[in-house]
């Protein structure tokens, strides 16, 4: 009609990527976004992580040698603590800088949630770690880079000594320490132990978790040497047992009887290792992830509830006192491994399982692209000499990690992103802690 007006309803606001349901599939694209928008921060806390790494391996491979060498030995120890130390707060350091470009975080923001301080996030994160860290022998990485340091650095004393028929004693700066200083090392780290893991349990202290972190980690680098002194002795013993020996003898002459059962066992052998890299080491990290966004429980009743197997934990949990410490004691290592793990994918899964495969898929095509691309990049270089790789391959090493860290971060912060995100508008809580 002329001269009317009619009411019209104003224009409805674009719903924000947090405010729409995240597919699965766009993993890659969000894990690229929170690489680019948050790439200085990482690339520094990269390389500043490298740095002091560097350093740190540097003065070890120094104060190893001259005199009251055990004593010097006993500071090597420490500083390869500091130095996986240092790579945990780096890891930490490099998630928490992608906080603000979460969905999640922003939602959390929102709500009246405040900022949490980083070095309650690396409190918070630094037991947990070291378990992990300690559980998939991540730290043997950090030894063999030390080992090869020291026979970089001092490469000329070790081959005086051998032409000379001396005593080497490159490369050998940890397991040279004495047995006796290795357990009285060991046990003064065990005494700090327990301390740090009652006041984590109370919640007192200024950085209980990061002290717990220090001396897990500590006590088994001093008991490396104790290690070693007494597996040659172990070996020999069990391999004197009559029940060891015909054991082997029936493994091996099952093998020999069915071809089957060995053609089996190789491609279980061939396969277990890549199951590892591809998908445990992934849910491994992204269990620190999730610590540092948002706290979780790693009990086994969390993982269990809503299951039939929910009332065996509880049966067991009542039970004597006695049968819970025998139970960890036997299932401590297999928990310490794969419980954090399970919970992992158990809250990733809240978010659509093909989110799980997408992370997999993308933490592996990250690792081989970049591999391929540094084997091309190093064949288009060249080199006339060989030793023209001793100044040539350290930056080309650099930037190969420092890649591959950068986008392994901003990955399992998409990966958290997407799936508490997803959680949140179904109206589920990623969190359970």
């Amino acid at each position: 009609m002329s001269g009317s007006t009619v009411a019209t309803a104003p224009p409805q606001p674009e719903p924000t990527p947090a405010q729409r349901m995240p597919s699965p599939y766009s993993l890659p694209l969000h894990a690229l976004r929170l690489a680019g928008k948050c790439a200085l921060p990482l690339i520094l806390w990269f390389a500043a992580g490298e740095a002091v790494r560097y350093g740190l391996m540097y003065a070890a491979t120094e104060v190893a040698y001259g005199e009251w060498r055990q004593a010097r030995l006993i500071v090597v120890m420490a500083l390869l603590t500091v130095i996986v130390l240092a790579a945990m707060t780096v890891t930490t350091g490099m998630l928490y800088s992608l906080r603000g470009a979460l969905w999640e975080i922003r939602a959390r923001t929102g709500e009246g949630a405040t900022n949490e301080p980083f070095f309650r996030a690396l409190d918070r994160v630094a037991p947990t770690f070291a378990v992990l860290y300690l559980a998939w022998g991540f730290q043997n990485e950090d030894a063999r880079d030390l080992i090869d340091m020291d026979f970089f650095h001092h490469y000329y004393e070790g081959a005086s000594a051998n032409w000379f028929g001396e005593e080497n004693v490159v490369g050998r700066l940890l397991i040279d320490l004495n047995l006796w200083v290795s357990l009285g090392a060991m046990a003064a780290m065990f005494g700090l132990k327990l301390l740090f893991a009652k006041l984590v349990e109370k919640g007192k202290g200024k950085f209980p978790g990061f002290g717990a972190a220090f001396s897990e980690f500590a006590f088994v680098f001093y008991g490396l040497n104790v290690t070693v002194a007494f597996a040659g002795a172990r070996s020999d013993w069990m391999e004197q047992r009559t029940v060891v020996a015909g054991t082997e003898d029936v493994w091996n002459e099952a093998q020999k009887t069915l071809p089957v059962w060995k053609a089996i066992t190789d491609g279980f052998g061939e396969v277990w290792p890549l199951f590892l890299d591809a998908v445990a080491v992934p849910l491994a990290w992204l269990t620190v992830a999730m610590l540092v966004f948002g706290a979780y429980s790693d009990q086994a009743r969390t993982l269990v509830k809503g299951t039939r197997l929910e009332k065996g934990v509880e049966r067991l949990e009542s039970s004597h006192d006695l049968t819970q410490k025998t139970f960890d004691q036997v299932t401590s290592g297999f928990r310490d491994r794969w419980l954090p793990l399970a919970n992992s994918l158990r809250m990733i899964i809240k978010g659509g399982f093909p989110l799980f495969g997408m992370m997999c898929l993308c933490y592996v095509t990250i690792a081989v692209a970049v591999q391929y691309a540094d084997r091309g990049l190093r064949m288009l270089i060249g080199g006339r000499t060989e030793w023209a790789w001793t100044f040539q391959g350290p930056p080309l090493s650099f930037l190969h990690q420092l890649i591959v860290t950068v986008l392994t971060m901003a990955l399992l912060a998409a990966t958290y992103d997407i799936a508490a995100t997803r959680a949140r508008l179904k109206g589920e809580s990623l969190s359970d802690a």
